[in-house]
Formats: C-alpha cells, structure tokens, sequence
C-alpha cells in the first residue's frame, strides 16, 4: 500500500472579544468568550475523526480564569498547542523588539503555566509578519512559523474586512497590512526557511489553491457555503486533486466559527460564513476533512516538521535569495 504524503491541519483559537475588536466594537473590552463551549465541540469533532492538530491560543485568552479549562482540555488531548501573541493585534510590523518580546514572552508563560509546555510554533494574527518578528522568534527558539498565505487575495479580505467593521480612520491604518498585499500571492505553497546569519526558521505556509493562489482555508470554503454547498465542496476537492498533482502537502487552516452557527454567535453576522447554520458548517467541515484525509494523511504541525527534518527535505541544497518580508534584507532560503 503507498504510503500518503503528509497534511498538517491547525486551528487560530481566535476568540469572539478578538473579532469584536477586529471589527472595531467597544464590547471586546469585557473579553467575551465562546471557548467554554466551543473547544468541546471541536475537540468531540477532532476525537470522531481521530485527527490530531496544532491549536494556536491567544495569551490573553490562558491568563482569564474562564478560559483555562478549554485551553487545558486541548493539550490534554494531545493536540499540539502554539503561540497565536498576546493581544491579538494584527500589526505586529509596528511593534518595537522589546514589545514583541513581551508580547511573546507573556503568551508563552501564560500556556506553560496551563499545559507544562512552552510552544514551539507561532502564527501571527491576520497573517502578521516581519523581519523582526522572525527575528524575535529566531531569538527565541522557535522550531517553525505558520504566518505565510500566498494569496493574491489579501486586499480584497481586508477591504471587506473593513467594509464590515466600525473602524475608525486611524484603527484603519493601524490595520493596514491585515492579510498581507497582493504580493504575497508570488510566495511559495512550500515549506521554506527564513534565514538570518547562522539562524533559521521553518515556514509552513497556510496552503492557498496551487496555480490560482485562492484561498481554501475552513472560513473561505464556509463563505462560498453560502452561496452553495455543493460549490464549497467541489472548490475545496478540485484545490486537493491539485495539491496531489502539484506534489504540495497542504496546511489546512481551521478557526473556531468554522463550528459555530448564526444560531449560537448572531453578533459575529459581519464574519465570512457566520450567516450559515451550525449543522450545514459541520457538514462542510466534515466532507472537506474527509477528502483531505482521502489523499493525505493529517498530523499536527510539529509532526510535519519533525517529517521534514527527518526526510529528502531537509537534504536538498538551499539557495538563498534576497526575497524578505516587508521589503527588509532578511532572505527566504527555499528549497
């Protein structure tokens, strides 16, 4: 029997006070929270399926009582768990080195303190990323990143993103790089790494459709939902064909909504997909990880990296190029 090549499914614990204020309401403030019953829902999802994944967790989410319970529940069941910052703000291009050094280093104490264990593996909110950011990352012992999405599409998201929101002029410009430019389409659907000097980090990009560069995220192919299930699925089942034929072995990224109805979250109406009802997203969630399971076999993000390590990968010569982020000289070694 052939052995499957390898898909490594994550999830951004994104919380509802994190998309309030992304949407620019008052109301996150108060730090509303759906984890409670949400994560079991996720986690009863996960255990049918026996899939096991790397669950990103908000450091100001670990250090609220309320929440500990859902996040520990996570790691107890064997899911890997990674730093997704502290405040959850997608501008982490403005932070200073020491803020981002706070911002880390506060997320991190905060999930050792619930789970044992300090995280290994970052995604930043909105896809937010730098030269400093990795930097700060290098500097810190991180095996890998999760922060890339090459999609042409980032100015559309976040023009709609926008569009939704109640945000005022300068939040907007804050908030201008949410989801990248139109350039990041030119990124590559492979593992990379980014190197300074003698350091290097691992990027698991968020896989984008191969050729078209669309996303097929559990959030985009809820949105399409909307218009047609059967559209969803016949998008997310042609992006894996060609994932199988491109030789890319996915990065399937999944977010708490993708398991929440309008029926449990009505304020969160303004977020892609949060119009359907709860049991149409399950069966949209259900046949996309079935198809992907058909041709992949799913593991968490530090099992893929540990993978990739161990196997032709990391035997290949690298050439560096002069291809940074945010047009700073830190260089993307490819493969």
């Amino acid at each position: 029997m052939t052995k499957k090549p390898l898909a490594n499914i994550s999830l951004d614990l994104d919380n509802k006070w994190s998309y309030l204020k992304t949407q620019g309401t008052q109301a996150w403030q108060g730090f509303p929270s759906y984890l409670h019953y949400a994560v079991p829902r996720i986690l009863d999802f996960l255990d049918q399926r026996d899939l096991k994944i790397t669950v990103f967790v908000i450091g100001q989410d670990a250090v609220l009582e309320k929440n500990r319970e859902a996040i520990a529940a996570i790691a107890d069941e064997g899911h890997e768990i990674g730093n997704h910052s502290f405040n959850h703000e997608p501008w982490l291009h403005l932070y200073t080195p020491a803020e981002l050094t706070e911002e880390f280093k506060k997320t991190e104490d905060a999930l050792k303190s619930i789970t044992g264990k300090r995280p290994i593996g970052f995604r930043g909110p909105g896809f937010s990323l730098s030269n400093e950011v990795l930097r700060t990352l290098m500097k810190r012992g991180y095996r890998y990143d999760g922060s890339t999405f090459p999609t042409y599409l980032g100015p559309l998201a976040r023009a709609y993103t926008f569009f939704k929101s109640k945000l005022s002029k300068e939040q907007k410009s804050e908030r201008k790089a949410l989801f990248g430019s139109w350039r990041d389409g030119f990124q590559s659907n492979q593992p990379f790494e980014w190197v300074d000097g003698e350091q290097r980090l691992l990027s698991l990009p968020v896989t984008t459709m191969p050729v078209f560069k669309v996303p097929i995220h559990g959030s985009y192919v809820l949105f399409l939902a909307g218009f047609s299930k059967t559209l969803a699925k016949l998008y997310f089942w042609t992006a894996i064909k060609l994932c199988r034929l491109m030789k890319v072995q996915p990065s399937f990224l999944l977010h708490p909504t993708d398991f929440l109805g309008c029926e449990d979250e009505p304020e969160l109406d303004f977020f892609p997909g949060m119009k359907l009802r709860r049991d149409d997203k399950i069966d949209v969630m259900s046949a996309c990880v079935k198809m992907l399971t058909e041709h992949f076999e799913p593991v968490s993000m530090v099992e893929h990296v540990e993978a990739l390590a161990d196997g032709e990968w990391a035997k290949r010569s690298v050439n560096t190029a002069a291809k940074g982020v945010a047009d700073l000289p830190l260089a993307a070694a490819r493969s």
